[in-house]
């Protein structure tokens, strides 16, 4: 019994050390997107921003840094031994060089004929294709 006891406590522990991690992350990738967004107003602007975001997700600020358009965040979740720090960092996708983008991967930038984000993975449908099935697939791709 006093086994089973042991083996539930360390399951209940490793549980509430994911959950908190999970939360610091969550909190940071937060934190840097609403610093980031507000990057013009000021370094000291955009972090308290990301330090209201930060604690509205029931995190810690525990660093924020801004450099151009780009921030970069720490946050901290949790208490005593449960304690995790997560870093972000988010900003503005830049151009990528061509010849630096590793074979397999998928390239970030402008998609050929659509608008400014990701490009599609290999094998999946562009943007202006219709979907299969789907009301515009008889007609020609909305815009």
């Amino acid at each position: 019994m006093a086994v089973l006891c042991a083996v539930f406590g360390a399951v209940l522990a490793l549980g509430q050390a994911v959950v908190v991690r999970h939360r610091a992350a969550g909190g940071a990738d937060l934190a840097a997107l609403a610093a980031a967004a507000h990057w013009e107003e000021g370094g000291a602007a955009a972090c308290t921003r990301a330090g209201w975001v930060a604690a509205a997700q029931g995190v810690r600020l525990v660093r924020c840094t801004i450099v151009g358009e780009t921030s970069d965040v720490t946050a901290a979740s949790g208490r005593g031994p449960f304690t995790a720090e997560a870093r972000a960092r988010a900003g503005p996708a830049g151009p990528v060089p061509s010849g630096s983008v590793p074979s397999g991967s998928v390239p970030r930038g402008p998609v050929p004929g659509g608008p400014v984000g990701e490009a599609p993975a290999p094998g999946m449908p562009g943007p202006e294709a219709p979907v299969p099935g789907g009301p515009e697939s008889e007609a020609a791709p909305v815009r």
